[in-house]
């Protein structure tokens, strides 16, 4: 039944299992009353008949045949037949709808084992895989029913995501590679352009120093978004070095960083810090840089005050960054991390990558970068976990 059943529908399959086991109920609770009648009659049969018995003779007065009993008298039964013969009678009763619960549940599991279990593991595998983005595998197809043909669907649409993440990431790299050599390639008519826009400013008309000076923060603007672009591509690149750090001098020597980082442009800076005396498997280049542009960032929007906060969470490290500025728009919420997105007009020294190369770090170190608006500002978290072991 097994071999052949898997190239029936799903539902005559099931009904063929039901169908089977309905026969099998039907035996059994035939065979249990047949048992129980015959062992009752036998125990009736030991207790034989009373009353006058009549034979029939021949001429010669010769006895023929057993005989038969006339006017018989009913022989009374122990009470321990009595009650044994009470239960044979209530056995085959009773026997008829276990029979058949029992045959229910026989044929559902059979049912599911020979036809469902196999192809639902499958299934259930090939989503685990998919949502850990492995792709690297095939699914097994067992039968040609519902549930093969879905397993053959599963494969189709494995394959595709894997032709089409085959594709994304060339178009991925060749960007990076179109980016790198563009930056590349930009460096040399720039340092041209740097070179007469200097003569330009040396001369004598005014009009003409004038317009070398613009020249030159266009050119300056141009340089910048080049080593932006070469910044990136190093931080796409960029993979953790992991080692164990002690984490409260790392929060002492970050703190120092960030509070020159906020006296530069006039602000407050409060640590709080709540580590314990512990080691942490981390890069400290990552935390440091993620540090920075985030103390950066909220030092540029801050009114008055950036708070910075350490903590451990689900064993790994948790930087915050608050300011008291006007916060993020909704828009700014949505896209903040994007890269080249700022809310600034004036791109000439921010080009929009800071929240961008951070989310990119803490998820090379496998944690995330979380934006939100507080109360009273913009509060920026970066989580770095250590690798799983």
């Amino acid at each position: 039944m097994n071999r052949n059943g898997q190239y029936l529908s799903l539902r005559k399959s099931l009904i063929l299992y039901v169908v089977a086991f309905a026969a099998l109920a039907v035996v059994l609770s035939a065979a249990t009353f047949a048992l129980c009648n015959g062992a009752a009659e036998s125990i009736r049969a030991a207790y034989p008949p009373s009353g006058e018995k009549y034979y029939l003779t021949n001429e010669q007065g010769e006895r023929l045949g057993e005989g038969a009993y006339i006017g018989t008298e009913p022989v009374s039964l122990s009470e321990k037949d009595e009650n044994i013969i009470a239960l044979l009678e209530l056995i085959p009763t009773v026997a008829v709808p276990v029979y058949s619960a029992c045959c229910i549940i026989a044929a559902a599991m059979l049912f599911y084992r020979n036809r469902l279990k196999e192809p639902l593991a499958a299934l259930r595998e090939a989503s685990e895989k998919i949502a850990d983005n492995d792709l690297d595998f095939s699914v097994r197809c067992t039968g040609n029913d519902e549930l093969g043909q879905l397993c053959q669907s599963f494969e189709t649409m494995r394959a595709t995501l894997a032709d089409n993440f085959s594709q994304m990431w060339r178009q991925v790299e060749d960007r990076k590679a179109l980016n790198a050599a563009f930056a590349h390639d930009l460096r040399t008519p720039l340092t041209v352009l740097k070179g007469y826009n200097e003569i330009l400013q040396a001369s004598a008309d005014p009009q003409t120093r004038e317009t070398a000076a613009t020249m030159g923060k266009h050119i300056a603007r141009m340089e910048g978004y080049v080593d932006s672009v070469s910044r990136l591509r190093r931080m796409e690149d960029a993979r953790p070095a992991y080692k164990l750090v002690e984490l409260r001098p790392l929060a002492a020597t970050l703190g120092d960083s960030a509070k020159i980082l906020c006296e530069k442009r006039g602000k407050e800076l409060v640590v709080q810090t709540n580590l314990p005396d512990a080691l942490l498997y981390l890069d400290g280049d990552f935390v440091s840089q993620v540090c920075s542009n985030l103390v950066s960032n909220a030092a540029r929007y801050a009114k008055r005050t950036v708070k910075l906060s350490f903590s451990v969470n689900e064993g790994g490290l948790l930087l915050s960054v608050w300011d008291d500025g006007k916060g993020f728009d909704q828009n700014s919420l949505q896209k903040a991390a994007s890269p080249y997105y700022t809310e600034e007009t004036d791109r000439s020294e921010h080009f929009g990558l800071g929240l961008y190369i951070c989310k990119l770090l803490c998820e090379r170190h496998n944690g995330c970068l979380q934006i939100e608006n507080a109360a009273d500002g913009a509060l920026v978290s970066a989580c770095f976990k250590a690798p799983a072991l």
